[in-house]
């Protein structure tokens, strides 16, 4: 069976899409720091892809000048195309005992919000133990910090 052309278009450009995107584009090489930390790259790929193609009649002309034509197959136009999008989405810092997303954008008020809720629930939960054991009615959470 003969492969159509539109076929080698389409293996063509995923090939080329397959080459510019690895592993290494989306998590970078981490960067090891002084103190020990390690900063590993975040990005966000997009890929888009577009293959499309038709077959044309022959016109008379055409006809007459290929009677030596081995297959009856008529002309073929076609294209394809493809984009790729690399955006930053931040750095995963590992270091400390902790690892934490730092974003490139967004609202940092409330991505600090979320990294402190585990240590602001251990205080709530360590003032209850305090207070159900006796503890001084006028301890705070926030003298503990």
């Amino acid at each position: 069976m003969v492969n159509h052309p539109i076929e080698a278009l389409m293996r063509t450009a995923m090939e080329s899409i397959k080459e510019m995107i690895d592993v290494n584009t989306i998590v970078g090489e981490p960067v090891e720091t002084q103190d020990g930390s390690v900063i590993i790259p975040v990005t966000k790929v997009l890929c888009g892809f577009a293959a499309g193609g038709g077959e044309y009649p022959l016109t008379e002309k055409q006809r007459g000048q290929d009677n030596s034509q081995k297959e009856n197959r008529l002309p073929f136009g076609g294209g394809s195309g493809a984009g790729v999008s690399v955006q930053p989405i931040g750095f995963l810092v590992v270091g400390n005992g902790e690892i934490r997303l730092l974003p490139v954008d967004g609202n940092t008020v409330i991505d600090r919000l979320i990294d402190l809720t585990p240590k602001i629930l251990a205080y709530i939960q360590e003032a209850l133990i305090n207070r159900d054991e006796g503890g001084k009615e006028g301890d705070s959470i926030l003298e503990s910090s």
